[in-house]
């Protein structure tokens, strides 16, 4: 219906109209109860007069009206017939888009605002279904995405060609704007976050190229490139990423299942793209996990600068290798401390055989007494002391002296972790995880082996942020992955990556083993979720005896891991020369 100024809508007095679309008429307005201007629309007839969809409008503008994000447009009210907003000032992003692609720099800084303001929608269950440019409003103080909810479309068959020449508002009809459909939409499927995700896409290639994704001339022409063709290479604007081509190809991918499964995804692949620089045979990656420092410290064999993993800004790389008269034994282990400045090892020297000590900056290692047959150490969250396995025990030994401590009977060991102050986790086999308490007692299960899925064992446990533990799962009929579940829940279980490899997780990121390479994917271990594509960064890696991962990481983002060769400790600087060089002394047991 039209309105004229003077016009009342409940306390709203109509003071001009703003403009009209498929979803309704807007109007400015002043809300005569708190004399504040708002934005009034007017909701298309057929929302308004069925009752059915008009109870259902006002469920999800409820839900609308929830949201708070300094993205999203302000729901105020609804009444009978239309919904009360904020009043918003600027241009739309269609409007700017009209005069040409807007700077890289730009762009992508408005995506990652729309992307963060979805993702806080889905998160609330709120799916937007119409994600377009003039959907998205340009302020002074960023963008504001409007209509959330409004799309909402049942079920039924797609749009003719009769029927799109129209506005879409018709109901029965899927509604949207044909150039940011998903195919499913067009299918007259139920829209769901993944839709938001493909119409995400066709915005910010739109942003960046000036051009759609997806053109036609007529409707049969515009839904075949939906359904079956890719859009033209985003290098038509000059010095575009290709990281950032693959993310919006990710999200405009046909198959649903094949684009990112959530909004979070994308928003972390924004804040933190990855730096690529190509060379004439790869793209190199520099892995920076932890602040503006990267050390990636290599344990019993040669390091080289391998073509996966070039040299970040400041990092160094070291090299530690077997004492002089002994050797490390790689098949028992090494962990690093949480905080990255302490390394455990056991190293066979003649007479001194046992679990080692070591800082990370430092040249000197100390033995720690009674430790002789040490397998598999594991640090406590507080540094100051270590576990390990030996002789069918777990057993914990104080970092500053000491003699070692019993917690209890382990049979076969197959890695441990110590999550919390207060409990152990570790593997024992076809039995699954167990725990202990950390001063000693008698283990329980923590997860059971699965006979029914084929499982054998659960192995290798981790800790992860937040009281979670990540494991691998040994499968016969079923694939085998790496799994995360927590202490507090541990019958629920989420697999994160389908592999044989065995996983580790270090300051934000998923180190895993495919084939033997060591890959790193961003991993949000509070939701459980990987986003972006896993990265190459060295290559070979082994496992021992027992299947575990010859490689370690503190939380802040230290690596150690094993390749073949080398004799002395090295230090070396950007430029890959040598900054410091020491055959790595041995102390005494004591020292």
């Amino acid at each position: 219906m039209a309105l004229s100024a003077g016009d009342k809508l409940g306390p709203y007095e109509i003071v001009s109209p703003i403009g009209a679309g498929g979803m309704g008429e807007v109007y400015k307005a002043r809300d005569t109860r708190l004399d504040r201007t708002v934005a009034i629309k007017v909701l298309p007839e057929h929302i308004a007069k069925r009752e059915d969809l008009r109870a259902r409008f006002e469920r999800e503008a409820r839900a609308v009206a929830s949201l708070n994000h300094p993205n999203i447009c302000v729901l105020h009210d609804i009444g009978p017939g239309y919904m009360v907003m904020e009043l918003i000032e600027g241009e739309t992003l269609a409007a700017r888009i009209e005069k040409g692609a807007l700077a890289l720099e730009q762009a992508l800084k408005h995506a990652t605002q729309i992307a963060d303001a979805l993702d806080r929608a889905h998160r609330a269950g709120v799916t937007h279904r119409d994600v377009k440019p003039q959907n998205i409003m340009l302020t002074r103080d960023g963008v504001k995405v409007l209509d959330f909810g409004l799309a909402k479309s049942t079920p039924k068959p797609g749009p003719t060609e009769a029927t799109l020449t129209k506005v879409l508002t018709t109901e029965g009809t899927v509604l949207g704007t044909p150039q940011y459909m998903a195919p499913e939409q067009f299918e007259g499927k139920e829209a769901d976050a993944r839709t938001d995700i493909w119409a995400f896409g066709a915005v910010l290639y739109e942003m960046v190229t000036g051009q759609r994704a997806f053109q036609g001339k007529s409707y049969s022409s515009l839904l075949g490139a939906i359904l079956s063709a890719d859009p033209p290479p985003m290098a038509v604007k000059p010095f575009t990423p290709a990281w950032l081509e693959r993310s919006v190809r990710r999200c405009l991918a046909k198959d649903p299942e094949d684009r990112y499964q959530s909004m979070r995804d994308i928003v972390i692949e924004l804040r933190t793209p990855p730096q690529e620089t190509t060379t004439a045979k790869a793209v190199r990656w520099p892995w920076v996990v932890a602040s503006a420092m990267l050390i990636l410290g290599v344990l019993g064999w040669a390091v080289t600068r391998s073509r996966q993993v070039p040299a970040p800004e400041q990092a160094y790389r070291s090299q530690l290798l077997p004492p002089e008269g002994g050797q490390f034994d790689l098949e028992r282990g090494f962990a690093i401390s949480p905080d990255g400045r302490s390394l455990a090892f056991v190293a066979n020297v003649p007479g001194k055989n046992g679990l080692w000590v070591r800082p990370m900056d430092g040249t000197v290692a100390r033995l720690l007494p009674g430790t002789q047959g040490a397998f598999h150490p594991f640090w406590s969250p507080d540094g100051r002391s270590i576990a390990y396995w030996t002789s069918g025990k777990l057993w914990r030994v104080d970092v500053v002296g000491g003699s070692p401590i019993a917690i209890c009977d382990a049979g076969i060991f197959f890695g441990g972790d110590w999550p919390t102050d207060g409990v152990i986790v570790f593997s024992a086999g076809p039995s699954g995880l167990r725990r202990v308490p950390a001063s000693g007692g008698t283990p329980e299960p923590l997860t059971t082996s699965d006979a029914g899925r084929g499982e054998v064992s659960h192995l290798w446990p981790q800790r992860l942020p937040g009281g979670r533990i990540l494991f691998y799962v040994v499968g016969s009929r079923e694939p085998a992955g790496i799994y995360a579940t927590s202490l507090a829940n541990p019958r629920e279980r989420v697999r994160l990556v389908a592999t044989s490899g065995y996983g580790v997780y270090a300051a934000g990121h998923l180190l895993w083993l495919r084939g033997s390479t060591l890959v790193a994917q961003r991993f949000d271990p509070e939701r459980l979720k990987l986003s972006g594509e896993p990265r190459p960064i060295a290559d070979p890696v082994g496992t021992n005896a027992l299947g575990g991962l010859v490689a370690a990481a503190s939380s802040s983002g230290l690596l150690v891991h094993g390749r073949a060769g080398g004799a002395q400790l090295s230090w070396l600087d950007r430029a890959g020369q040598a900054a410091h060089s020491d055959r790595g002394a041995l102390g005494q047991p004591g020292d």
